[in-house]
């Protein structure tokens, strides 16, 4: 019971704090449930993002939901999926009551404008955030350019995107899995390395042939 009671308390104060909608709520659920609550890793918590992307519903809810069902189970789900809404029906039915009387005035209009550029930020903040642990390998380098791709040009569902990414990692994992040779291995799991020691090894070949040319 407590701890479906902290699931619930967690989630309320996330949905409480947090503007713009989903995916403004990202930065905030990976902060409070990967580095405060430590209920998930960095890993865990984009692969909720991305299931909760092409499942229905809001994707800040379904990753409320994920996180609760993995901590606590069935209840766990419910208790989080509860807190993460409650805060939100209290304040549309309060908001909704007096909108009509102050949507005109300039200072909500304004107000308004600055929250939007706020929730970009946030945004931003998340993507910037997942790149990081996501985009590692040249793998996931060439699956990124392929699901930009169609997003762009094709204006195709999220849940087309997740699946044509999925079907890049089984592609990319099987193709590691089956590779014989030790530097594709190493290139593919540490590329950025590997970049660094070439490039070292060259500039340092450099610097040699300088200083023996000048002696």
């Amino acid at each position: 019971m407590k701890k479906l009671w902290e699931l619930f308390i967690t989630f309320m104060k996330i949905g409480s704090l947090t503007f713009g909608g989903g995916y403004a709520m990202l930065p905030i659920i990976q902060r409070e449930i990967v580095d405060n609550k430590k209920w998930a890793t960095d890993e865990e918590i984009i692969e909720y993002y991305a299931i909760g992307q092409c499942t229905p519903g809001l994707i800040a809810v379904n990753t409320a939901t994920f996180v609760g069902n993995n901590v606590a189970g069935v209840l766990g789900g419910i208790a989080a999926t509860i807190g993460f809404v409650f805060p939100s029906i209290v304040i549309i039915t309060i908001i909704a009551s007096v909108l009509q009387n102050f949507a005109d005035y300039q200072i909500v209009k304004d107000a308004f404008a600055g929250i939007r550029v706020c929730v970009c930020v946030l945004v931003l903040q998340a993507v910037l955030k997942m790149w990081r642990s996501s985009i590692s390998d040249p793998f996931t380098v060439v699956i990124y350019i392929g699901v930009l791709a169609t997003a762009v040009f094709l204006s195709a569902s999220p849940v087309i995107l997740v699946l044509i990414a999925a079907a890049g990692g089984i592609i990319g994992g099987a193709l590691l899995a089956h590779s014989n040779s030790p530097y594709v291995n190493d290139f593919l799991e540490n590329p950025q390395a590997r970049f660094g020691d070439r490039y070292g090894h060259k500039k340092d070949k450099k610097m040699a042939e300088k200083k023996g040319g000048e002696k």
